[in-house]
């Protein structure tokens, strides 16, 4: 008898527990049962018959538009002309009193689409398929399911009347780990999310997850309230539980009376998704007159205003000027977003106190999004004094305690009430955030070899930091380090530095090394032009830069030396961006801050890649991208001010980035441990700081034993004939890469150091991907393989140095050596060409060019004379390879030539499949409407597979 449940089981359990949550079970095998469901689960729902013809014009309403498009569809009406000709307003979802839906349940319910699929649980609410819940036998990796619901995602939900794109939340569990999600095909597994109570304990067991998740007023108001429409990606998302409870404590607090109240969400825990929820949640409140959302003007960027745009229309606006700002406090706009600095001028110039008498008596709420800034404490007494009613919320990741406070005021001064409170241990258990890897590096070599070396903190002088030799050691040693941490420029890294004169010797440091070819890292920067302020890194705090630099003091140097710099960061980009005046600033602040964000979109291009910004204060608070992975520190940072800086470099974002780096040039040791414990506790260090060096590499050794229990060598793979046996080496080799990518990031990091050959890893590798390969790509699609929907993480494996070019180079030296007179040059040639060998078998993104290459070895390079160069020679064979394989896509989809390289180009350019209208104007034969469809899919995979063969990681031939 199976010591585990069975996935059938676990299913009628789950059945049996919804059913006695009150909903229906219902038996639809197929879509046409779930049609006539729908249409009779809508007409209850609406209390109405819908005829044929009537209920023909639903679907045709429902079938319109991607998944996003229907989740609007989903939480409007549909004005429908019933047959007498009257009106009626057919209502798919009540959002109001969300309890008040009709709830059934079904299983496997099957589909066919480009395959026929059949799905675990399905939850129906008015007939509509709202909530997928996918299934895995207890044992089985939790990541399974999520990747069988991709598959279904490309396989079958558009398919017969595409109902299942009505789907807003996915529920994924094995019984004992239970995650949901919302339905958006852009995220990773990393972005999907345990429930959990409201003192954020877990609930991962699927029973006790059914039955306070999955209960009907619950999992509607979810739907209902907590998913967030993203207009500017068009995606859905959903709230995460301390997002949840946060809001709901915020709405609760305003229903009840006019009382403060804070949030404390550890930083990077997606504070702005949860202010942006709870703006929307309380302007629907009909006793509150206006919600203000205040943010710092650096934190005003393109992204926020245009969301919060999108939000409520015209409720941003992103200039200086606050007439604009008292014109939508004193007129009918419900959702206003400003920045504290407008906030602050609008109530204390005398000129605008008329404009604003009306709203000086009204409810206002007023949000503050990181109301840990230090000058919010005036702003604070001010709004109290100008508005008699109003009633203020903040959110920070790390609230001022009379610890930290600057000042006397602490943030339970200004705002009374913590009313939720998620912890960055919080944070790193529900793998919300990543844990920070720390390295110290006091000690850096002079010009002459010989060491400087911090008594910390005997000396802690401003010259001893500041000192050239010094400020050289630190940038030689990222130079150095670089690629090492960020993955060889896969990510971006800042440089914080203690002051703008030491950020200038820093930039010239880098422009000095980079002209001498020592590097060729993109480095940036910006800062404010005001003259000095006394020790402006004495008390380890981030100071609050003020980007109108128009209101500053000039320092005529200063400004000229930032505008130099922009003037290279213009020859870098081809940009013309200036510094010389506010409106240029902030324009270029903005793009700056694009440049980072943007690193993560899948249309991303190397060409646009920012290596490391270079900063005082500046984007070390409040700002966050994906792809940024690395804090060097040169400067004093403290309490709030430091968990704030490293907590730039935290946010998840797939296997590679395991951890966010931080590498201090000054011994912050001290004041690390202290910022930990004060904003958890004493016993965190071990939780938010990886361990040592060491740890990771006995970890890795150990695993490298498992591994060869199961395969003693590499050709022992191959024995391995049972797909539960390759399940398991594929599994151990996982884990192996998992480790070795946290060891690479290590600046101690030896190969030599591991019980495993790099050539014995490389063949491994070749193995791990052979089995990929015969999974993922010769069978794809097969139901019946249990290794289908695992993981194989390739992006922990992927050289992008080892490239076509690389190969190239091999082959040339292989080829000038195979006829020398010494026998160990010859040796050495045929060394190479094996290497070649070895590596079109373990690289994945060589593997599609083995065939050609072998071929361009085999037939052309045995026939070179040795005054043929092989990179020319190659060239040549690779330009008709590529052509001859045009021509037969071309030739076997009857596709016009000029138009499908037109296409290639284009996709060249922009990294975007082309448009079916593109598509189906090139093929000289038009095909009929129901056709083009899979032809345009097959063209689309075709032209993907020609540019991944002939195109992607070449290098520079």
């Amino acid at each position: 008898m199976a010591d585990y449940q069975s996935e059938a089981q676990l299913e009628a359990d789950l059945v049996t527990r919804l059913t006695g949550l009150g909903y229906a079970p219902v038996t639809l095998p197929d879509m046409a049962a779930m049609q006539a469901n729908l249409r009779a689960q809508l007409g209850r729902h609406n209390g109405v018959t819908l005829s044929d013809a009537e209920f023909a014009k639903v679907l045709n309403h429902l079938d319109k538009g991607n998944v996003f498009e229907k989740a609007k569809t989903l939480r409007g009406r549909m004005q429908l002309t019933r047959d007498d000709g009257t009106p009626l307003y057919l209502q798919f979802l009540n959002t109001q009193e969300w309890c008040q839906n009709q709830y059934q349940v079904t299983t496997q319910v099957t589909v066919t689409g480009h395959h026929k699929n059949r799905f675990d649980v399905t939850l129906l609410i008015n007939g509509l398929p709202l909530v997928q819940i996918e299934l895995k036998r207890r044992g089985v990796e939790l990541k399974e399911a999520f990747n069988q619901i991709n598959r279904y995602q490309r396989h079958s939900y558009w398919a017969e009347s595409a109902l299942f794109q009505y789907v807003q939340l996915f529920v994924i569990s094995n019984g004992v780990n239970t995650k949901y999600y919302a339905n958006n095909r852009n995220q990773d597994f990393k972005q999907t999310f345990f429930w959990a109570e409201e003192d954020n304990t877990l609930v991962t067991q699927l029973d006790a997850f059914a039955d306070v998740f999955l209960e009907k007023c619950h999992v509607s108001k979810m739907i209902s309230k907590y998913i967030v429409l993203h207009e500017s990606d068009k995606i859905l998302m959903v709230l995460r539980p301390y997002q949840y409870y946060a809001v709901e404590a915020i709405d609760a607090r305003v229903k009840a009376g006019r009382k403060n109240g804070y949030i404390w969400h550890t930083t990077g825990s997606g504070k702005t998704l949860t202010s942006f929820k709870a703006a929307q949640v309380l302007i629907e409140n009909p006793k509150v007159d206006k919600v203000v959302f205040v943010v710092d003007r650096a934190d005003l960027d393109y992204q926020t205003t245009k969301e919060f745009n999108h939000f409520s229309d015209g409720s941003v606006d992103g200039t200086d000027n606050t007439r604009a700002l008292v014109g939508q406090l004193g007129g009918d706009t419900k959702l206003i977003v400003t920045t504290i600095q407008k906030l602050n001028t609008a109530i204390s110039r005398d000129r605008y106190e008329g404009a604003l008498q009306a709203v000086k008596d009204q409810r206002v709420v007023f949000i503050f999004d990181e109301c840990h800034r230090s000058q919010f404490g005036d702003t604070h007494k001010r709004i109290v004094r100008f508005f008699s009613k109003a009633q203020m919320f903040g959110f920070t990741g790390t609230p001022i305690f009379a610890d930290n406070a600057v000042g006397k005021r602490t943030t339970k001064d200004l705002f009374a009430e913590c009313l939720h409170k998620y912890v960055i241990t919080d944070a790193i258990a529900d793998e919300n955030v990543l844990r920070f890897s720390v390295e110290y590096w006091g000690r850096l070599k002079r010009k002459d070899g010989s060491l400087m070396d911090e008594e910390v903190p005997a000396i802690n002088v401003k010259e001893f930091f500041d000192n050239p030799d010094r400020i050289d050691g630190v940038v030689d040693w990222i130079i150095q380090n670089h690629d090492r941490k960020t993955h060889n420029k896969q990510f971006s890294a800042m440089l914080c530095v203690s002051s703008v004169d030491a950020l200038i010797a820093y930039y010239e440091a880098f422009r000095r090394k980079k002209e001498a070819g020592e590097h060729h890292l993109r480095v940036a920067t910006i800062f404010t032009y005001g003259p000095n302020e006394a020790d402006p890194d004495a008390d380890g705090l981030i100071g609050d830069p003020d980007l109108n630099v128009t209101d500053l003091p000039v320092d005529v140097r200063k400004r000229d030396r930032l505008e130099s710099f922009v003037a290279d960061y213009n020859a870098m980009y081809q940009t013309k961006e200036t510094v010389k005046d506010s409106v240029g600033f902030y324009t270029y602040y903005n793009h700056l801050s694009q440049r980072l964000k943007n690193r993560d979109r899948k249309d991303a291009l190397d060409k646009d890649r920012l290596d490391i910004l270079l900063v005082v204060n500046m984007f070390l608070t409040g700002f966050d991208a994906k792809k940024l992975n690395t804090l060097y520190v040169d400067k004093n940072l403290k309490y709030h001010g430091l968990i704030q800086a490293f907590s730039r470099t935290n946010r998840i974002l797939g296997q590679v980035k395991s951890q966010g780096n931080i590498v201090c040039f000054r011994n912050l040791k001290p004041n690390t441990d202290q910022a930990i414990t004060l904003f958890s506790n004493k016993d965190a260090i071990e939780t938010i700081l990886m361990a040592p060096y060491g740890d990771y590499l006995s970890r890795f050794n150990e695993a490298v034993e498992v591994l060869r229990g199961i395969a003693p060598d590499p050709d022992s793979v191959n024995e391995l004939n049972s797909e539960d046996d390759q399940l398991t080496f594929v599994q151990a080799f996982r884990d192996l890469i998992r480790l070795r990518n946290v060891l690479t990031s290590f600046t101690e990091y030896n190969a030599d150091d591991l019980n495993l050959e790099p050539q014995a890893f490389e063949d491994y590798k070749s193995k791990y991907l052979d089995i990929h390969d015969k999974t993922k790509v010769d069978k794809p699609d097969d139901p019946a393989s249990i290794i289908d929907e695992v993981d194989f993480e390739l992006e922990l494996i992927q050289r992008d140095e080892i490239n076509v070019a690389y190969i190239l180079g091999l082959l040339s030296e292989a080829f000038s050596e195979q006829d020398s007179l010494d026998p160990k040059t010859r040796d050495a040639s045929k060394a190479k060409k094996k290497m070649v060998y070895d590596l079109l078998g373990s690289e994945r993104h060589l593997r599609s060019k083995r065939e050609l290459i072998e071929k361009f070895i085999e037939q052309h390079m045995s026939v070179m004379t040795p005054d043929q160069s092989v990179a020319e020679v190659f060239n040549g064979f690779w330009d008709e390879e590529k052509s001859n394989a045009i021509a037969q896509i071309c030739a076997a989809e009857n596709i016009e030539p000029s138009a499908f390289k037109q296409m290639i180009e284009q996709y060249h350019f922009t990294g975007k499949k082309p448009l079916q209208g593109a598509i189906v104007d090139a093929l000289t034969e038009k095909p009929k409407i129901l056709e083009r469809k899979g032809i345009v899919e097959r063209v689309t995979r075709k032209l993907q597979r020609l540019i991944s063969t002939f195109d992607d990681g070449i290098g520079s031939l």
